[in-house]
């Protein structure tokens, strides 16, 4: 029979130290079979989450078989709350653990039902003990987690990254005056960027300096495959937008070059 909340194993204590908002989306995404159909409007959304949290919907085990769905929500910016609703089962051929995302319970209800379950499994979504309403707390936005000042170590770093952008615009890169401004970082974080959906075979990444007067300063870092010669290669632009939209010229070179 079904389940709901029942004790089953957790799919994300893997995750368990990537505890800030992205940090669970980018495991979400990186784990779901299907996160390539999640729509871009729902990614977009999701770039301002400022709290997380997740709940066990409901569960079924039997015979070697099991199957839970977990409701992931986001608080945006604007106060509102964003769900992605995750499957997670093992009847596949090698009844190794599949994850799989939906933006709706009707599209989890659908997904559920497909699944080679007995019919007592039928996916009830009415809990049978009451919960409470989620409420997340808002929180400020998420600032970089820079470490112990180290100057040497972060203008080395920003030498260093300048110094390996490859932007075919000479105009897109950054100029002097920003190697100039770099001189003066004292603390530097690296993280990926995740959120709306990158072309494959692209990577994108912020570089964030903190400065000695305390202001931030970010640069990003596009890394791709996308060359004649299949060569890796890495482009830098002063702002995310920039970066995205180099992404999305570079992936379409790349169809008409290979005569998609």
């Amino acid at each position: 029979m079904s389940v709901p909340y029942d004790h089953v194993p957790d799919p994300l204590s893997d995750l368990a130290s990537h505890t800030s908002p992205d940090g669970q989306l980018s495991g979400l995404l990186g784990r779901a079979l299907n996160s390539f159909e999640l729509p871009d409007d729902i990614l977009a959304r999701l770039d301002s989450a400022l709290a997380y949290d997740s709940t066990l919907h409901s569960a079924h085990h039997s015979a070697g078989l099991h199957r839970e769905t977990y409701r992931h929500t986001w608080l945006l910016a604007d106060g509102s709350p964003l769900t992605l609703w995750e499957l997670v089962h093992n009847t596949g051929r090698d009844r190794m653990p599949q994850h799989e995302v939906y933006v709706t319970e009707d599209e989890l209800h659908l997904a559920t039902g497909r699944l080679p379950l007995p019919p007592e499994s039928a996916p009830d979504f009415t809990l049978q003990t009451p919960v409470l309403p989620l409420q997340l707390q808002a929180v400020a936005p998420r600032g970089h987690s820079f470490g112990p000042a180290d100057p040497d170590s972060s203008v080395d770093h920003a030498r260093r990254l300048l110094r390996r952008a490859e932007n075919p615009d000479a105009a897109t890169r950054p100029g002097p005056g920003t190697a100039r401004l770099l001189r003066d970082a004292c603390a530097h974080e690296i993280t990926q960027a995740f959120g709306r959906r990158l072309s494959q075979g692209f990577a994108l990444y912020e570089h964030a300096f903190l400065l000695r007067d305390g202001c931030e300063v970010s640069l990003w870092e596009v890394e791709h495959t996308a060359t004649r010669d299949g060569r890796h290669m890495c482009e830098v632009y002063l702002t995310q937008e920039a970066a995205r939209a180099a992404i999305e010229h570079r992936a379409a070179d790349r169809v008409r070059l290979s005569g998609g």
